[in-house]
């Protein structure tokens, strides 16, 4: 997820010394990366998403639907986690930049609700003096910055809030992840929560709620041999409607083999409210490339599809900084304000420094989210290390 290893924008490459999974096309894939959406078991946009084994469950049909229930990042946090980076392995000579990216996001948040940082024993009293008492801290061993993918996705069932271990592997092997995989079940450990286990390998970037049981997803980031070998769409269906209580699955085509996460849809498209879309869009005059695809192909499912009430859905675009404005460098550099995070009393997005594009998604978000103050947040070396602030932040619902 770093500079010094694979990004979320930049081709694999082998890298060697550092124990990382060097991966090739599969054979499934198509040339640019996208996923064939008229391949067996790939969405349609002709069909719309709710054509290809995405329809609302029949009552009755989900046990785990009747109670459990994952709600949506505008409801109520009991906290936020984050995590301090940890190893020089990871992010070499950015480290000390990406370590005051996320002391700035954290003492951000951390002044409007409760932040816990998970922070690798020993370094306990940087993280503290950089982020200051608004952020408590809760020493275990960690690997790297990314909370989203490495924190439990948080449900709620009966009355109690718990947490799905999604056997977090490095992103199908791609980073070292040995503290990192067991994080899920630290924090599970710490404030007594009940583990509910689950065959599938994912991680919380690849997929969006609504809170009203649908659920946005990339296919190419869990229907993938490096996350789910020998599972068909439709099986992992099952088990993430099993594991999170959804009835209804969007699935979006994503990116296979340009990045490290294999296209989240949390850089692609996040859920506003229910019924509303946000929508990346590459900047005006952009020349096309897989990640601008991409957007395409969402685009023509998210017109046709409905969410788990029967609802169209309202699209809305937002389109990235003038490359040419932006403050943060670097081939994985990402510019989508789609990785914006949803607090209890702001809405926190990045600034990259094209002031027309950073004042228009500002505006967007305080039509969106009235209630809340839009917090602008500068965070060029998160970025150029291939994520956001969405990625470094999970959210635990209040209960």
């Amino acid at each position: 997820m770093s500079p010094s290893n694979f990004s979320r924008r930049t081709t694999l490459r082998t890298l060697a010394g550092v124990g990382l999974l060097a991966l090739g096309a599969a054979a499934c894939d198509r040339p640019d990366g996208l996923v064939d959406p008229t391949s067996s078991g790939s969405p349609d946009p002709s069909a719309g998403a709710g054509q290809t084994g995405s329809s609302p469950a029949a009552p009755g049909s989900n046990p785990a639907t009747a109670t459990r229930r994952l709600g949506a990042e505008w409801e109520k946090h009991a906290r936020t986690f984050m995590a301090w980076p940890a190893s020089e392995d990871v992010w070499g000579n950015q480290l000390a930049g990406v370590r005051k990216d996320i002391a700035g996001v954290a003492q951000a948040i951390g002044s409007r609700e409760p932040v816990v940082l998970l922070v690798r024993p020993g370094q306990e009293d940087s993280a503290r003096n950089a982020c200051g008492s608004d952020v408590e801290i809760f020493s275990t061993p960690v690997d790297d910055l990314w909370a989203r993918d490495t924190v439990p996705v948080f449900v709620e069932e009966g009355g109690k809030v718990k947490g799905v271990d999604f056997n977090f592997s490095g992103w199908g092997g791609k980073q070292q992840h040995a503290n990192d995989a067991q994080i899920a079940r630290a924090v599970l450990g710490k404030y007594g929560l009940e583990r509910i286990q689950t065959p599938i390998v994912a991680e919380g970037g690849s997929f969006e709620s609504d809170g009203q049981g649908t659920l946005l997803i990339t296919e190419s980031s869990v229907v993938n041999a490096n996350r789910n070998p020998g599972k068909s769409r439709d099986q992992v269906e099952a088990e993430l409607k099993q594991a999170l209580g959804v009835t209804k699955v969007i699935w979006l085509a994503g990116v296979r083999g340009k990045d490290i996460t294999d296209a989240h849809v949390d850089c692609l498209a996040r859920f506003a409210a229910p019924g509303v879309i946000f929508l990346d869009r590459a900047f005006p005059g952009s020349p096309a490339d897989v990640w601008s695809r991409s957007a395409d192909q969402a685009r023509a499912v998210l017109a046709d599809a409905t969410d788990a009430t029967g609802k169209k859905l309202k699209v809305v675009e937002i389109s990235q900084p003038d490359p040419d404005q932006i403050t943060g460098r670097g081939d994985a550099f990402v510019s989508s304000y789609m990785n914006f995070y949803i607090g209890n009393k702001g809405v926190y997005l990045p600034l990259f420094g094209d002031a027309k594009a950073d004042g228009q998604a500002q505006e967007i978000m305080k039509d969106t989210f009235p209630g809340r103050e839009i917090v602008p947040i500068q965070i060029d070396t998160i970025a150029s290390g291939g994520g956001g602030i969405h990625c470094s932040t999970h959210d635990q619902p209040a209960g």
